[in-house]
């Protein structure tokens, strides 16, 4: 929209005279918000971009679906920004606006509250489709989630591709502004259009990548080729994966050929439709959580170091971009470059969304297809004994199997099962289809899994509230815990093997209540501070590495399962000159520590550990298979500027006024100026040269 270029530019001649004062007191920025960006595969582009200067519209208030009327056909002033209520971002509304991109400039959603009851999830039914086990040739019932659509209330607008920019209102307060200035300004009387000057909205995404990854990866790298300065326009996602074994080994050669290993996984990302909003609270956190739980209290038993095999705790980034954390790890232990080599692996446990369990059941989903081999078979029902076994112990959680023929869901486990037959389990709270109603979009938040804290209470009283969210999820990480000890050939202690709701509550409360909290900056290293907001975290995996995400559940699983040392600093830093001390089987952290006593200082201290983190790049980037049908292929694009604004706009015929005296005063200060330079000699006497005074 061209409404307000004369304008424009006459404000930004102003604004070379007066500094930004002039556009402080015309335009009204929007902070609060998160962008829909563009996201690329080997196929597509989804996502939203606006134009290289951004996308202007008049602003107009949906509340109700009767109210796109005015946007699509009535509004005499298009085209439009549309502020939408957080209930009517359906699929059903976003294809009507998607029809008549004509008169629409941008989209800006408010948040639902309280969220939709209904439910909302923008992914697909079928998550990760084409990169699990099952396809045309393996499994074809089970392929493209045949028999069961996992996440049945996905509508798919997040793997859709949008021609006009969309934001995310995250504050209340701007979106009470926007509002006030419609009201204001846009709101029509009597069906009448309203009068000038209209409240408008300008957005900001211009996306550099287009059409595919093939495509911007192939510019990306002519562009470093033969560029001084290239200019990159995507990116791939990633990150890295975080490991810890509770037996040390040397993370620099491999394990023996007859070692075995239990190997107990679960993912930390998520995502929504929007940029780095993810927060994940049942899609991600609530497993990621109760493994760490599990990884303590595992190493709590007195006997870990004798036990006849060891133990992985991997939490994978990236699994929700099909499955990148998983694939890489498979393609590197296939290409000898970790430490443990798939067939090392004894048995494979994985945690899926475990916080929404109806009554006290947890879901054992097997694969059927690897189970036709009577030693996978065999090994498997070993698998589900044990797990059942060690859940007898624990009243609030009952194990349930699930019938041989039903496939797995979506997991990580579908990624080794690819690679090699091995016996496997997923544990999750619904036996078929998602109880999350809000997979993987903005209201996955921790009232998503009823973790609530009373009104009254300070931060810190918070920090330690044990919730019954809390209390649930410990009793699982018990299960898991006794499971993996008993897995790894352990038998003297298992009942011993408690997890603490006090971690859970407090892992739960930093991820997604608060992370700046007393408890997450003792067990940080001094310089990752400030990544710790007054927010939650967001479990986006993003293209910057390692995400905070990803180093705050390495530092907690470092506190939770190493033990500290009395290694000074510079010691702790390079560990190669301290006796008995080994780089090669652990890693070391200087982190805040504690407060003292008088809660001035903090108590730092050296964390010797195996939390250790591995390379999750899909397979496709090293390759360079940008088009590969078989690793994830997602990328990011750039983008210079993300910004929204809010101003008022004049009528076409004001604009034309202004630009018309503009040009006027221009025309006559030109000849004005010709004019006296022309009778310069005349207006403009020169002074005489001073001479001799005579008398």
């Amino acid at each position: 929209m061209k409404q307000h270029c004369s304008l424009r530019a006459m404000q930004h001649l102003l604004g070379l005279c007066r500094g930004n004062s002039v556009e402080r007191k015309i335009y009204i920025p929007l902070n609060k918000t998160a962008p829909c960006v563009r996201l690329l595969n080997a196929t597509h582009q989804i996502g939203c971009h606006s134009s290289i200067s951004g996308d202007t519209g008049v602003i107009h208030v949906v509340e109700k679906e009767e109210d796109l009327q005015w946007v699509l056909t009535d509004g005499p002033n298009p085209p439009y920004v549309v502020l939408l209520e957080g209930t009517l971002f359906t699929r059903k509304v976003m294809e009507k606006l998607k029809g008549s991109t004509s008169r629409i400039a941008g989209l800006a959603v408010s948040l639902a509250k309280p969220s939709p009851p209904s439910g909302f999830s923008p992914s697909v039914q079928c998550p990760n489709d084409g990169f699990g086990i099952y396809s045309n040739s393996y499994g074809p019932e089970f392929a493209h989630c045949g028999e069961i659509q996992w996440n049945y209330l996905g509508n798919g607008l997040a793997y859709e591709d949008f021609s006009f920019p969309i934001f995310l209102l995250e504050d209340e307060n701007e979106t009470n502004v926007i509002k006030q200035c419609y009201r204001d300004h846009n709101l029509n009387q009597n069906g009448s259009a309203p009068a000038f000057p209209l409240c408008a909205m300008q957005l900001f995404s211009h996306m550099h990548a287009v059409i595919s990854t093939v495509t911007c990866m192939r510019r990306s790298s002519i562009q470093s080729t033969f560029s001084i300065n290239p200019e990159i326009v995507c990116d791939p996602l990633s990150d890295y994966n975080v490991w810890s074994m509770l037996k040390p080994i040397n993370a620099s050669g491999t394990i023996e050929p007859d070692d075995r290993v239990v190997v107990a996984a679960t993912q930390l990302d998520s995502r929504s439709f929007f940029w780095n909003v993810a927060p994940g609270a049942e899609s991600a956190v609530a497993s990621f959580v109760t493994q760490l739980a599990a990884a303590e209290a595992l190493h709590k038993a007195p006997d870990v170091t004798t036990l006849p095999h060891n133990v992985m705790f991997v939490f994978f980034q990236g699994e929700t971009f099909d499955y990148i954390g998983s694939s890489r790890m498979v393609y590197d232990m296939e290409k000898g470059k970790f430490p443990i080599r798939l067939e090392n692996i004894d048995s494979f446990v994985e945690l899926k969304q475990v916080a929404l369990r109806n009554s006290l059941e947890l879901w054992m989903h097997t694969d059927p297809m690897s189970q036709k081999n009577e030693s996978v078979q065999n090994q498997v029902e070993h698998l589900l004994t044990t797990l059942q076994k060690s859940g007898t112990g624990v009243p609030a959680v009952v194990l349930r199997r699930l019938n041989q023929s039903q496939p797995l869901p979506p997991s990580s486990l579908q990624r080794f099962l690819r690679a090699r037959n091995i016996s496997g389990v997923v544990l999750a709270d619904h036996p078929t289809v998602f109880h999350n109603r809000y997979y993987q979009s903005i209201y996955d938040t921790a009232e998503n899994i009823n973790v609530s804290y009373p009104e009254w209470q300070s931060p810190e009283e918070d920090l330690n509230f044990v919730t019954d969210t809390a209390k649930a999820l410990a009793d699982v990480a018990t299960v898991l815990g006794r499971a993996l000890y008993q897995l790894a050939g352990g038998t003297k202690f298992s009942d011993n093997i408690q997890a603490d709701p006090q971690t859970v509550t407090r892992l739960l409360y930093g991820f997604l209540v608060r992370a700046n909290n007393s408890w997450f900056q003792s067990f940080l290293r001094q310089d990752l501070r400030s990544i710790l907001g007054d927010g939650p975290l967001q479990h986006y995996i993003a293209v910057s590495s390692p995400t905070n995400t990803t180093y705050i559940v390495q530092c907690a699983l470092a506190n939770l399962t190493g033990e500290v040392t009395d290694l000074t600093r510079e010691q702790c830093q390079d560990p190669s000159k301290v006796p008995n001390e080994n780089k090669d089987l652990y890693e070391y952290t200087w982190v805040q520590g504690p407060m003292n006593s008088n809660q001035t200082d903090r108590l730092p201290r050296c964390v010797r550990s195996t939390a250790r983190l591995a390379r999750a790049l899909s397979p496709a980037f090293e390759l360079g298979q940008w088009g590969s049908t078989e690793y994830s292929t997602w990328t990011e694009s750039r983008w210079k500027d993300i910004s929204a604004r809010i101003f008022l706009i004049a009528s076409k015929e004001l604009e034309f006024v202004t630009l018309t005296v503009g040009f006027g005063v221009l025309v006559f200060s030109l000849i004005i100026t010709y004019c006296i330079n022309a009778k310069a000699d005349v207006l403009f006497i020169a002074p005489r040269e001073p001479g001799a005074v005579s008398f």
